[in-house]
């Protein structure tokens, strides 16, 4: 190229050549000197974001705006008059909260009766043993109830003010037969007077309760045994300090007295009609022998009808389901009671629930009176007494004629 080509080609900014011409029009300095077309320009919201953002490090989906978090502190309250929306709780949830509680109910239950159980006995072992002759085990079970006049437990101050007196040794004060039925009969209560003429075994003819004041509740199941022809399926004894702790624990026991009673040697004046006895006021109840025209028969009436109505109010659901009520009740009863080796909680659950179905009560048929051990005792009608046991030893209901001569 010739040097005033090269020349022409490279001027100096100063010699203000004009630019390229463009059908756009005039260009400002520095722009591109060739025209690149743009895309159309796209409507866009008030509410869209002129940028993308980014949460944590991460691209934000969508394309709404990034609102603040509130917390339930700051929601608006609820409008006057309505309430705020409750928490529901799920079904499985409640059920769960059921079945714990069921769960702590059985073990508690649980516990509760092998804490019993191990807490009964308190008699000396072989009561129950067998012997030649022993009457042969029959339908149902029977038990032996037997209320001793032990004073054991009782201060100096509680004999005065339960007026129990301070003979030594110990006598039975009552003798109830039990007989519990496996069907759906009623159970048949039955009292054996005390002064009733028996023959004890090897001890010739006395007074029923003569057999344990010589060879204790062994030779007196013996006896019963022998005079009435049932087997003893379970033995109970009970002295007057346990007798008063029991009523204590139950809150007292409903009775209908019959006949106004004043009787200073049992520490018992009472009105006539239907009043709740408490402990001291129910033992000089089935310990007192006024009124009547014979009194030890009125006095077994009133130890059936107390015991009846103590062990029913001791079985209600309204006892047993409240703890102030059935824990007492289950530590007085276990500190008051003896039972035989083989008589457990179970048992004496089935007595309860037994004695809770109102059992036909009644009292050994007798007539007339028989001088033994050299003294007057009662003597049993043998065709009425022995119609009787044959009936509990068949499992049969008693004849409504033996009851009414009863």
């Amino acid at each position: 190229m010739a040097e005033d080509d090269r020349t022409r080609a490279m001027r100096s900014p100063g010699e203000r050549r004009p630019l390229p011409s463009s059908k756009d029009g005039p260009r400002a300095a520095g722009a591109p000197a060739h025209h690149f077309p743009q895309p159309p320009p796209q409507p866009v919201a008030d509410d869209v974001p002129r940028s993308s953002s980014r949460v944590y490090g991460k691209r934000r989906s969508g394309s709404s705006p990034v609102r603040p978090m509130r917390s339930t502190s700051d929601r608006p309250p609820p409008p006057p008059g309505q309430r705020p929306p409750r928490r529901r709780i799920k079904g499985g949830t409640v059920l769960k909260i059921l079945l714990a509680l069921l769960v702590a109910l059985v073990v508690t239950a649980a516990g509760m009766l092998f804490w019993i159980d191990g807490r009964l006995g308190g008699l000396p072992a072989g009561i129950l043993d067998d012997y030649e002759g022993r009457p042969a085990d029959t339908p149902g079970t029977n038990w032996l109830l037997v209320g001793s006049d032990s004073r054991k437990g009782l201060s100096a101050r509680e004999r005065r003010k339960l007026a129990t007196g301070n003979s030594e040794g110990q006598r039975t004060d009552s003798m109830m037969l039990l007989h519990l039925p496996e069907g759906s009969d009623r159970p048949t209560l039955v009292s054996l007077p005390r002064d009733s003429a028996v023959t004890v075994p090897g001890q010739g003819r006395n007074k029923l309760n003569a057999a344990y004041a010589i060879g204790g509740p062994k030779l007196l199941v013996r006896t019963v045994e022998t005079v009435t022809g049932i087997r003893v399926d379970n033995y109970m004894e009970i002295g007057f300090a346990g007798f008063v702790e029991i009523v204590d624990a139950v809150g007292g026991v409903e009775i209908n007295v019959r006949a106004a009673v004043n009787d200073p040697k049992a520490g018992l004046k009472l009105k006539k009609g239907t009043q709740t006895l408490t402990g001291a006021q129910a033992l000089g109840y089935v310990r007192t022998r006024k009124g009547g025209a014979l009194p030890d028969y009125e006095r077994t009436k009133r130890q059936r009808q107390f015991l009846s109505a103590v062990v029913k109010k001791a079985a209600s659901p309204g006892t047993l389901i409240n703890p102030f009520t059935s824990i007492p009740l289950a530590m007085s009863a276990t500190d008051a009671v003896a039972v035989d080796e083989d008589t457990g909680v179970f048992d004496m659950l089935s007595l309860g629930l037994a004695m809770g179905d109102s059992p036909v009560t009644t009292v050994v048929p007798f007539g007339g009176t028989e001088n033994v051990a050299g003294g007057e005792a009662v003597k049993w009608d043998r065709a009425k007494a022995l119609a009787l046991f044959e009936a509990l030893a068949a499992d049969q209901p008693v004849p409504k004629e033996i009851l009414d001569a009863g």
